[in-house]
C-alpha cells in the first residue's frame, strides 16, 4: 500500500511516498532555512508564500522518484496540526485537491504523531507499546504509545519547547538561526560545567517540562556579565545551556522508565538530532535495560515520510477525513 505524505506545518515543504508504513520510496524536503535565517527565525507569512511556490514541485518530485503515478497512490496523508496556520493551510488545501481529483482517501495526521511514527521507518521491527520523547522546535512531549496512533501524554512543556529555547539562546549569544545545530556545534568547544544553569520542575506535574526559566537564566547571566564588564565565552554558555536541557529531558525519561516498566523507548522530533541528547537517553535506556530507538537526523526533521507512515496505520484503522478538513494550529496529541 502506497501512501503519499504531505508536511507543511512550519518551514519545510515536504512530500514522500511510503509503502506499507515502513519502506520509503521517496522523501523530498524543500527547506526555507536560508530565507528565515535573515530574520532570526520563521516568519509565518513568508513561510506560507514559499510553501505555495514549492508544494506542487515537491509532490511531483516525490512521485517521480518513487516511480508511481497519482493513480497508483492508495491514500493521501497530510499534517493538519499543530503548527503555523498559514503553512498548514497550504498543505491541507493541496492534499484535499489531490485526493478529490484522483478519487483517493484523505487522512489528516497530527504532526506530533508523525514524529513518533518516524521510528517505524527507522526501525521496522518496532511495534507499540513503548515510551516516546518528542522534542522539537514547537513541541516537547513525553508519551506512552499504547498502539498505533493511540497515545497517553504523560507530560508536555508548560511554556517554551526545548527547541524554541535553543533558538532563543542561540540568538542571544549571537549564533543566529537555526539554534539547535549551532548550539550543539559551539558546545563541543565549551565547558559544560562552566556555568550552573537551573532546571525547572513543575509542581504537582512531575512529567511536565519548563524551559522558559532556563532561557531567562541564560539572558540574566549574559546581562550580568555585560554590566560587570566581564567577558563571555559563547562556547561555555552553549555547552552549559545544552547540559541543562539534556539533563532535564533525561531526568524525566529515567523517571518514566522506572515507573512504567516499558522495555522500549523512542526519541523523536528535530531536537532528537542533537548528539548529546541522543547519547544521554541511550545511556539512560541502557541503565534500565530498555531497548533504545531513534530515527536518523533526516527523519527527525519535519518530513513527509513520517506523515505517510502515520497515515498508513490510520488508514488500516479506517480513519478518513472529509473535504472539510481544516488546519488546527493548536491541535493536541
Amino acid at each position: 500500500m502506497k501512501i503519499l505524505g504531505i508536511e507543511s506545518s512550519c518551514d519545510e515543504t515536504a512530500a514522500a511516498v511510503v509503502c506499507d508504513g515502513r519502506k520509503v520510496l521517496s522523501n523530498e524536503i524543500s527547506t526555507q532555512i536560508p530565507i528565515h535565517t535573515l530574520y532570526g527565525g520563521v516568519v509565518p507569512e513568508i513561510a506560507s508564500r514559499k510553501h505555495v511556490e514549492r508544494i506542487t514541485q515537491v509532490v511531483d518530485l516525490a512521485l517521480r522518484k518513487a516511480d508511481v503515478s497519482q493513480k497508483e497512490i492508495d491514500a493521501v496523508a497530510v499534517t493538519y496540526g499543530p503548527g503555523l496556520v498559514g503553512p498548514l493551510l497550504v498543505g491541507v488545501s493541496f492534499a484535499k485537491a489531490f485526493a478529490y481529483a484522483n478519487g483517493k482517501p484523505l487522512i489528516g495526521i497530527n504532526h506530533i504523531s508523525g514524529h513518533i511514527s518516524a521510528n517505524y521507518i527507522a526501525s521496522p521491527e518496532l511495534k507499540p507499546p513503548f515510551l516516546c520523547l518528542v522534542v522539537s522546535g514547537g513541541h516537547t512531549h513525553l508519551a506512552r504509545v499504547k498502539d498505533y496512533g493511540v497515545y497517553e501524554v504523560l507530560g508536555r512543556t508548560v511554556d517554551d519547547a526545548a527547541g524554541e529555547a535553543f533558538d532563543k539562546v542561540a540568538r542571544a549569544i549571537g549564533l543566529g538561526y537555526p539554534g539547535g545545530p549551532k548550539i550543539e556545534k559551539a558546545a563541543r568547544e565549551g565547558d559544560k560545567d562552566a556555568i550552573d544553569f537551573p532546571q525547572a520542575k513543575v509542581a504537582d506535574h512531575p512529567y511536565d517540562f519548563s524551559f522558559s526559566g532556563l532561557k531567562s537564566a541564560v539572558l540574566n547571566y549574559l546581562n550580568h556579565q555585560k554590566m560587570s564588564g566581564e567577558g563571555i565565552s559563547r562556547n561555555d554558555v552553549a555547552a552549559s545551556f545544552q547540559k541543562a536541557v539534556v539533563e532535564a529531558l533525561t531526568g524525566h525519561v529515567s523517571m518514566a522508565l522506572e515507573e512504567f516498566g516499558e522495555k522500549k523507548f523512542a526519541l523523536a522530533g528535530g531536537v532528537a538530532s542533537n548528539g548529546a541528547l541522543r547519547e544521554a537517553v541511550r545511556k539512560a535506556c541502557e541503565e534500565h535495560g530498555v531497548s533504545f530507538y531513534c530515527p536518523d537526523p533526516i527523519l527527525c526533521t519535519d518530513n513527509g515520510a513520517m506523515i505517510a507512515a502515520a497515515g498508513y496505520h490510520e488508514y488500516l484503522k479506517g480513519t478518513r477525513s472529509g473535504l472539510d478538513l481544516n488546519a488546527i494550529p493548536s491541535l493536541s496529541l
